[in-house]
């Protein structure tokens, strides 16, 4: 991949501080807060691009938003539905019993599991 300015300017959004989940949107509005020129449309690509080189893991919480998560670790989530918020599940704190043997050729490399909050 070509460290081109907006992947640069992404990544450093993305990297820089702790683990983060983030959509397109909110890295799109935090590029352009921090002055870049950049298209939606880039910041999408991007964030594909950084998913296939296995930097960031992408969520599909609720079918309509696509989350990308910094942390690649085995782990899953906790979601805010009221706030669209992602927080994370230590990998050792949920056990999934019951898992079904996987068709011939293939083999599980991982399960989300999402547990969704509300506010009280």
């Amino acid at each position: 991949m070509r460290p081109t300015r907006q992947r640069m300017v992404l990544a450093t959004l993305l990297f820089g501080d702790a683990d983060r989940h983030v959509t397109a949107e909110m890295l799109h509005a935090e590029a352009v807060a921090a002055g870049e020129r950049v298209s939606l449309a880039t910041v999408y690509n991007t964030l594909h691009q950084f998913r296939r080189a296995g930097l960031l893991r992408e969520l599909a919480i609720d079918g309509t938003k696509a989350y990308f998560d910094t942390n690649t670790s085995n782990h899953n989530h906790f979601f805010i539905e009221s706030e669209g918020t992602l927080i994370d599940i230590p990998g050792d704190a949920i056990r999934v019993g019951g898992v079904p043997q996987p068709p011939p050729g293939t083999r599980i490399v991982h399960i989300d599991v999402v547990v969704r909050l509300a506010k009280t």
